[in-house]
């Protein structure tokens, strides 16, 4: 099948790049271009694409106004084209809210030069976004192999099982990346005041996991920050990595920690959910509960797989209620969760689980 892109951008340089990198993939055809919403509604009708990339930020209508119409009659997947900018990123949390599937960011200076080397990941969203509308890809029989220089070990290497003190606090941690900047929003949105404390690792450019966290702590009872290298986990607070760089769980003494690190990237991502999902089974065990949302890849699967063997619970979004299911397929595929439950039921289950341990 081939998908059909309609790329909108008030930049002719930008839509010559966009329709150049998206025209080498062999299953992708840019079938029309347009410099403002206005045009682009027309050529919707004439050329019917499968998806669209729009700029967040044009003249006569904003992005977000066009997004949010074109939701409203004609729903179809859209990956934004976003500044990497406060600004971009603020628009860019939002058109995702109303329903896009995904983003690219492009750098404020040397497009032409730059741009280019997003081509992999554009072509990877603009594939994913068209599976959402259509039917998602056949999935893999078992996870693909990663080179080790590009492993979890290359950041944190894997224990033997080893005995952890049983405590009262409990740690959840949660993974997500394509639409899980909504999923972490509608779960985190279910969580009173008191809930255990959470870290979290959402693929995301530095330039917005900031953004981003400020609009999660907009959305929920917890106290949610962007995490700092050494701050001490508590409960009610959630951490959320920073972007490009991976998040890990350290136990000193009776406390829990955050740690940095600006390790290599591990499939692909940093923050890597695996990296994450790793540290919490070593230090954490079978006091923590595992996490995995809606997601591209399979980044996620095997640190699920090792929190599972280390006696947390687990759980995977499901594929109904998954924009992507990449990442949590690939984890129920393994056999690493424990739960496969919709978005709106997993807020619920996190709060049993961690009842549950308590009184036991």
């Amino acid at each position: 099948m081939t998908i059909k892109v309609l790329v909108v951008d008030d930049s002719a340089l930008v839509r010559k790049l966009l329709s150049a990198m998206l025209g080498r993939a062999r299953d992708i055809r840019v079938v029309g271009t347009a410099n403002d919403p206005y045009a682009a509604r027309e050529r919707i009708k004439r050329l019917n694409p499968d998806v669209i990339t729009l700029d967040v930020e044009m003249p006569r209508m904003d992005g977000l106004t066009f997004l949010e119409n074109l939701m409203r009659l004609r729903p179809m997947p859209v990956v934004m084209v976003s500044s990497l900018t406060q600004r971009g990123a603020d628009v860019t949390l939002r058109a995702l809210e109303l329903g896009a599937i995904d983003f690219v960011a492009k750098p404020k200076i040397d497009i032409a030069g730059s741009l280019e080397s997003y081509e992999d990941e554009l072509i990877a969203k603009v594939r994913a976004a068209a599976a959402v509308r259509v039917a998602a890809r056949p999935p893999s029989k078992r996870p693909r192999l990663v080179d080790e220089r590009h492993s979890t070990s290359a950041v944190l290497p894997a224990l033997s099982t080893q005995k952890l003190l049983r405590t009262t606090d409990r740690i959840v941690a949660v993974g997500a990346s394509t639409g899980g900047t909504e999923a972490i929003r509608e779960f985190l949105a279910e969580m009173p005041p008191d809930a255990p404390a959470m870290v979290i690792s959402q693929h995301i450019p530095a330039a917005f996991s900031k953004a981003f966290a400020e609009r999660m702590n907009r959305s929920t009872a917890m106290a949610v920050c962007e995490a700092q290298d050494r701050q001490q986990i508590l409960p009610g607070h959630a951490y959320i990595a920073p972007g490009d760089r991976h998040l890990l769980v350290e136990r000193d003494g009776s406390r829990y920690l955050c740690r940095l690190s600006d390790g290599p990237h591990v499939n692909r991502h940093r923050p890597s959910v695996d990296v994450m999902f790793r540290s919490v089974a070593h230090h954490v065990g079978h006091n923590a509960v595992g996490v995995l949302l809606t997601g591209m890849g399979d980044d996620g699967a095997r640190g699920l797989k090792e929190m599972q063997e280390g006696g947390a619970a687990t759980i995977a979004q499901d594929e109904a209620s998954s924009v992507v299911w990449g990442m949590p397929g690939t984890a129920v595929r393994m056999g690493a969760a424990a739960h496969v439950l919709p978005l709106r039921d997993i807020a619920s289950q996190v709060l049993r689980l961690t009842e549950d341990a308590v009184a036991a």
